[in-house]
This record gives C-alpha cells, sequence and structure tokens, in this order.
C-alpha cells in the first residue's frame, strides 16, 4: 500500500492585542477545537500545535493528508417489517432513517440478519482533496472560538474579540482559498509592532514560526513565561532583592507581551511611609509590576517592569513607568494621610450610603446585624471578657475602612487599611488584626484569622450574607455562585473546629435578625435550605479529602447537621476502618447479622420474661453498650462510641448461635427480632453501617 502523502497545515489570525486572560483561555479551546474539526471530516493528520500572542492565534497541524479515503458503507436500520408498509412503500421511520443517513430512498437495500429482514443505508463517500476543505475548517475554527466579550469593527457583521487585520493560511507551500470579513488568506505575516512591523512572506507553512522569532516574536505562552522568568532571577541576582511574582499576575503579564524585556525601576523613597499592601496594589494589580524586597522580606522601591517595547529605548520606558507609579503613590499617600485626620469610628456613619444589596439594605444595617449575631455566638463560647470586649469592637469597625478613601480607590486592600486606620486610633492589637483578617479565609488553602476575635469577626460576617442572599432567593446555582456564597460556607466550615457552636442556632439567629430588619420570607424554608447547604459543603469538602462517599453517606444518614460534628463522625469512621480494620469489620459484621434479620415494624420493645440464658446475655450486653454509647456522645466522643458497639460482635454471634431467632412461637419469635431491632437502633445515631461496603482485606 501507498503511504498517503501529506502537508502541514498553517493557519495564522492576525489581530489588535486581545486581553491576557480572555487570549489564555482561547489557546487552551484551540487544540480540542481544531483535532474536532478534522476528525470530524474524516482528515487524517499528526500533531496539532497551538501559538498565541496577544495579535497572533496560530494552528499548525503537522503530516495533514492531502486527500481523504474512499469511504463505502453499509449502515443498518431498522427491521423490513418497520421500514416498509404493506404496499412495499417505505414508511415514516425507514423515510426518516434514510434522510438521517443522507442516502436516498433507491439506496435502501434489505438484507437478512439470523432470519430477520434489516434496511441498510449504502453510503458511497468519495475521495476529497483535503485543500478543498481546508476552508471551511478555517472559518468554523474563527467562529467556534468561546470568547467572553465579542466586537464588530468598521461596517462588518462578523464578530471576534478584536478586530482581524490578516490571516495566513497555507497548505505545504500552497495558500489556502479563504476570506472572512472582507480579509482575504495570503503568506503574509507581520512581526513585533514596534520592533519588525513590516509585512514578511512565508514560502512554507513549517516556516511561519522561525520567521516569527526572526521577527522579535515569541509565539508561545510557556517560552514568554520562561524568559520572563530567567531575566527576573539575572536580576535578582545582580541587586541582591527577591521579587514578588503571583502566579495570576505572570499569567497576565506573558499574554500582555510578545517579546518581554525585564527591567528595573525605582519609586520615590518618601512613599514608603505608605502602608506596603497599598504600594504592593499599586505596583501588582494596577499596573502589573513586581515589586522587590529584601532577602528580610522587607518591601524596597524597587520594582520590576516587563516591557513589550524596544529595549534600546530601556532609559525612557523606564523613566516612563516610574513616572506612573510615582503618581499613582502620590495619589495613596495623600488618600492614606487624609484618611488620618479622623478616627476609624467617625467613618461608620457613611457607611449608610453604601448598598450591601439592593434588599438587604445598607453596609450600616449590615454591621448592626453583625454586631448582634456575635453577640449570639458568644453567648455560646468560653471567653475572657477581654475577648468578648475585642470582639465587640473589631465587629462595630469591621466594615468602616471601605469608605476611607484609600480603600475606595485601591479595593483589594479593605480590612488592610482598618488595620492601619485602627492602631492610629488607639484600638488595640487585636482588634486591628480582626479587622484585617475577618475577610479571610479569601479561597481554598488560605488560613483563617489568627485569633477567636477574628474568627468570631469572620463567622457573622460571612453568615450574615449567606443567611441574607438565601432569605431573598439568590442562593447559588449549579453553575453561578456570583456571591462567592460557596466560598464562603466552606470558610465558616474551615473556622468551626476553632469555635465549637451550634451553626443551626446561629443560622436561626441570623435570620431573626433579617425579620426584625422588615425582610419578608419563609424562615423554616429558608433554615432548611441552608443547612441543607451547609451538609452539602460539608460533603464536598470531606470527598474533596479523599474520604470515601460510603463512610460520608453512611454518618450523613443520621440526619445530623451540625458540620463539625458531622466532619467528626467521617473522620473517626474513616480512620477505624483505615487503621483498626478488625474493630471494623466485628461492628460491620455485627451490625450486618442484626440488620439483615431485623424489622422496624415491629420496634424494639421487649419482654423480659421471656427471656432465655442467651436472650438475657444479648440484652445486658446491649443495656451496657447503650450507657456507653450515650455517654460517649454526650462527651463528642464518636471514637469511644465505635469502639462500644464493636464490642458487640462477640455478644451477636453467640445470641445468632444459641437462638432460633425465626422461632415457631411468633411472640417469640418477635421478642428477637425486637432485640435485634434495639442494637440496630443503637447504632442509628452513630452511622447508617449498611450503607458502608466491607473494608478490603
Amino acid at each position: 500500500m501507498t503511504a498517503q502523502a501529506s502537508e502541514m497545515f498553517l493557519f495564522e489570525i492576525g489581530t489588535e492585542e486581545i486581553p491576557a486572560f480572555d487570549l489564555h483561555k482561547a489557546t487552551i479551546q484551540l487544540e480540542k477545537i481544531v483535532s474536532q474539526l478534522f476528525e470530524a471530516r474524516s482528515i487524517e493528520h499528526g500533531d496539532v500545535a497551538i501559538y498565541t500572542t496577544p495579535r497572533l492565534k496560530i494552528v499548525q497541524v503537522s503530516d495533514v493528508a492531502t486527500a481523504t479515503e474512499e469511504k463505502h458503507e453499509l449502515i443498518k436500520g431498522p427491521s423490513a417489517a418497520i421500514a416498509f408498509d404493506e404496499a412495499g412503500n417505505l414508511t415514516k421511520a425507514g423515510v426518516g432513517f434514510a434522510r438521517s443517513k443522507n442516502v436516498l430512498p433507491e439506496d435502501i437495500e434489505v438484507r437478512d440478519e439470523n432470519g430477520t429482514s434489516y434496511i441498510f443505508a449504502r453510503k458511497d463517500t468519495p475521495s476529497m482533496q483535503v485543500i478543498s476543505l481546508l476552508p471551511e475548517i478555517a472559518q468554523d475554527i474563527i467562529e467556534s472560538i468561546s470568547w467572553p466579550k465579542s466586537q464588530r469593527w468598521g461596517i462588518r457583521s462578523e464578530h471576534f474579540s478584536r478586530p482581524i487585520r490578516w490571516f495566513v493560511a497555507l497548505f505545504g507551500n500552497e495558500i489556502v482559498p479563504f476570506e472572512y470579513a472582507g480579509i482575504t488568506a495570503g503568506n503574509v505575516t507581520y512581526g513585533h509592532r514596534f520592533l519588525d512591523s513590516a509585512p514578511q512572506e512565508i514560502a512554507s507553512a513549517s516556516d511561519c514560526i522561525g520567521a516569527l522569532s526572526k521577527m522579535h516574536v515569541v509565539v508561545s505562552e510557556q517560552e514568554r513565561e520562561a524568559c520572563i522568568r530567567a531575566q527576573i532571577k539575572e536580576i535578582e541576582h545582580e541587586c541582591g532583592l527577591v521579587a514578588d511574582i503571583p502566579e495570576k499576575i505572570m499569567a497576565e503579564v506573558v499574554n500582555l507581551t510578545e517579546y518581554p524585556t525585564v527591567m528595573k525601576g525605582q519609586f520615590k523613597d518618601l512613599f514608603l511611609s505608605v502602608p506596603s499592601e497599598i504600594i504592593v496594589d499599586a505596583m501588582l494589580v494596577h499596573q502589573r509590576y513586581f515589586p522587590l524586597y529584601t532577602s528580610e522580606g522587607k518591601l524596597t522601591n524597587s520594582f520590576l517592569i516587563t516591557s513589550n517595547g524596544n529595549p534600546e529605548y530601556r532609559e525612557y520606558i523606564v523613566d516612563g513607568n516610574q513616572r506612573v507609579v510615582d503618581a499613582r503613590l502620590y495619589d495613596a499617600k495623600f488618600f492614606y494621610d487624609e484618611d488620618l485626620k479622623q478616627p476609624l469610628e467617625a467613618y461608620l456613619e457613611k457607611l449608610e450610603t453604601v448598598v450591601f444589596q439592593e434588599k438587604l439594605g445598607t453596609m450600616l444595617s449590615k454591621v448592626s446585624r453583625m454586631e448582634k449575631l456575635a453577640a449570639h455566638i458568644v453567648s455560646q463560647l468560653n471567653l475572657s471578657a477581654d475577648e468578648v470586649h475585642d470582639i465587640e469592637r473589631a465587629v462595630h469597625l469591621a466594615k468602616a475602612d471601605l469608605v476611607t478613601s484609600a480603600v475606595v480607590e485601591f479595593t483589594s486592600v479593605q480590612g488592610v487599611m482598618g488595620d492601619y486606620y485602627a492602631k492610629a486610633a488607639g484600638e488595640n492589637g487585636r482588634v486591628a488584626q480582626a479587622i484585617s483578617q475577618h475577610y479571610k479565609p479569601r479561597f481554598a488553602g488560605d488560613s483563617i484569622p489568627d485569633t477567636i476575635v477574628g474568627i468570631v469577626v469572620a463567622l457573622v460576617d460571612k453568615l450574615d450574607t449567606i443567611c441574607g442572599m438565601f432569605a431573598i432567593d439568590q442562593a447559588p446555582t449549579g453553575s453561578s455562585d456570583p456571591f462567592a456564597l460557596r466560598r464562603f460556607a466552606l470558610g465558616i466550615l474551615a473556622m468551626l473546629p476553632q469555635c465549637t457552636l451550634s451553626l443551626e442556632q446561629a443560622i436561626e439567629a441570623s435570620l431573626d435578625l433579617y425579620a426584625q430588619q422588615g425582610l419578608v420570607f419563609d424562615k423554616a424554608h429558608v433554615t432548611n435550605q441552608i443547612i441543607e447547604f451547609f451538609v452539602t459543603r460539608t460533603k464536598v469538602s470531606c470527598k474533596d479529602e479523599g474520604i470515601s462517599v460510603d463512610v460520608i453517606d453512611a454518618v450523613l444518614a443520621t440526619g445530623i447537621t451540625e458540620p463539625f460534628e458531622i466532619v467528626e463522625r467521617i473522620h473517626t469512621l474513616d480512620t477505624m476502618r483505615n487503621n483498626q480494620p478488625d474493630l471494623f469489620d466485628d461492628l460491620a459484621t455485627a451490625y450486618a447479622r442484626a440488620h439483615n434479620l431485623g424489622n422496624p415494624e415491629l420496634g424494639t420493645v421487649v419482654d423480659a420474661s421471656c427471656f432465655g440464658a442467651d436472650e438475657q446475655n444479648f440484652y445486658d450486653a446491649l443495656m451496657q453498650a447503650q450507657d456507653n454509647v450515650t455517654q460517649a456522645l454526650e462527651r463528642n466522643d464518636f471514637n469511644t462510641a465505635l469502639v462500644a458497639l464493636s464490642q458487640l460482635r462477640t455478644p451477636v454471634d453467640i445470641f445468632f448461635e444459641n437462638v432460633m431467632i425465626m422461632d415457631d412461637d411468633l411472640t417469640i419469635q418477635k421478642n428477637r427480632i425486637s432485640l435485634l431491632n434495639t442494637f440496630v437502633q443503637l447504632c442509628t445515631p452513630i452511622a447508617d453501617f449498611a450503607k458502608m461496603a466491607k473494608i478490603k482485606k
């Protein structure tokens, strides 16, 4: 057989600069899109490579067959009895089958299979020159990319993330005849906008990437990041400083440049008197500069710029960026100095002008609810008078910095500035720290507040938001959580072990505060929704830890809804199964034997006068275990409760060995089944062991 001839396919889309994160998402999409488009047309091909820069989106497919294979298919359909009527004409089912396979009725054949006649569609697909299919593929590539936002340009009706300026479409060294948005594909590309913008002809699809690299374009995200990191490392070594390089900012910088050059700049020393968080926010978030620190972690007035300009003009580029930073920091210093002219508490009244949520009131009303909810939570905890006082002050001041000039301008430092302003106003360090940390944990893996004061403030803030949103029917949906309620719930779950309290009671207290505010809702229904929301989050969290689903389901089947207790029971049961397999096997076996013969309809009331010696011994063992389990659960000692139940293995075995459960005397039979029901019921508050698989030997 002769090897199929092949060529490389190149498709380049040249555009105006596309936003960094949109570009990254498109890069991820493209490889899958291109492969699907080729496979849908049965075009044999090799590797798919995707290269992107702010101005270039490049698809390169190697070893693309020059022609598709000729195909002769025989596709089985319904039985002939269904496909034809009595007159021998195709029924709706037969016509539908022919239409679905895109064949004419006369191309339908009848064949016998195992004594039954079926209709078959004969479909002949001729070989096609692949270059004739590539224009359609190119258009599909353009239209298949999903952008957060698209736009039209000029008088065109076509959409793309940014205006398209040119196409390169080559199959080997042949130009693919393609036109879109009034632009005809050719073999001419353009390099870096400032360093090498003259048009450059590409002789062959395989020459494109090499040509662009000579035109000062680094076409790969990975190569650009490696280039940036290598330059940063070199500068760090030269100046003895360490750069702060958040992954998110790096990902953005990588897709803001085509030929990145890292340069070091400096801002005026006087701005170091401004809180470092504002300086870092101004540089990282607003300008995408990387701040430099000493080896001891102290912020310096140096920073790194990632330029997309001509390195020959380094002096001018650095000077321009330094001017930008100085301007931002002049503003920051002015705002900070102005904010300090009055104490933090003075800003509270302005919270009445800030809407928390249209139906839930202002931020000032939120603070009022938080204070009352904190009082409820504090009443459940064993705290010192100083801790109670600090919680009251921290909750009272937690949101005051939202209306300060610095936070209005630099929103990411909310809470942090409250810490500075609280200290400046004479509040103690624990109150100030709680104000700073009450937004924690901000994301998965983030730490919780360091003190019980900060934990309580964080709890009431997040719980107030969750309860309010559920009360106005704004709970998260399967694909949408605009208020980050799931993240808030996970944050609360992370903090609960540090301040054991009844979450159910706290939820009810929070909803009562909304009702007192005048919000109308069905409290019982909303309470159940929120509790179920937390139970679901707890289940997801435990699954993410790698705990078996059957362990989780066994505990949840008991109906407990307090997340802290759920987690404790799940962890203990999982630990027993993994670390004490013999003990767990005793428990599982005893439960299985009793559960299989038990009958809940017969209840647990027994008549001791009917007992023989073996029954009495089993009953005594049950009563002793019941006392031990009850006492253990009162102490939240789940492990001891499980051990007490596992010790019933021997009494259960003896009972089954010596006693005929299904006695001919129905009264005795019922009494013995009720004994088994008593054992099953004793297990019920702990876990439904029927939902658990036996341990793996």
